[in-house]
């Protein structure tokens, strides 16, 4: 059964670290195109992170680019998603997700159609 399993949310607060996990199974995330997006409540669904397969690339969204890292386990077949520095306006539940694609750009985030049961991240003091 193919399975994307988020893990990893919580309460931080400002300034912190979190490192998200995503687990696949069924299949081995190594072979599509893996990413991450995030939604609030009342807000529109946004793009945060994609990482390609193979070593074909990475893409960030605008508002997270120099703070988050995406990265891959082939072995445990898990991708993580490193949250540094986070702020408030992070806050929101982040879906592991797939286009089934091999190469991911910013249309990616446009294209998921696949996800988790997602995993909620608090930014607060």
């Amino acid at each position: 059964q193919v399975q994307l399993v988020e893990s990893g949310g919580g309460l931080v607060q400002p300034g912190g670290s979190l490192r998200l996990a995503c687990t696949g199974s069924g299949f081995k995330v190594e072979t599509f195109v893996i990413g991450w997006f995030r939604q609030a409540p009342g807000k529109e669904r946004e793009g945060v992170s994609c990482i390609s397969s193979g070593d074909e690339g990475i893409v960030y969204g605008d508002s997270v680019k120099d703070r988050f890292t995406i990265s891959r386990d082939n072995a445990k077949n898990t991708v993580y998603l490193q949250m540094n520095s986070v702020k408030p306006e992070d806050t929101a539940t982040y879906y592991c997700a797939t286009d089934w694609s091999f190469f991911c750009t910013t249309a990616t985030f446009e294209k998921f159609d696949y996800w988790g049961q997602g995993t909620q991240v608090t930014v607060s003091a």
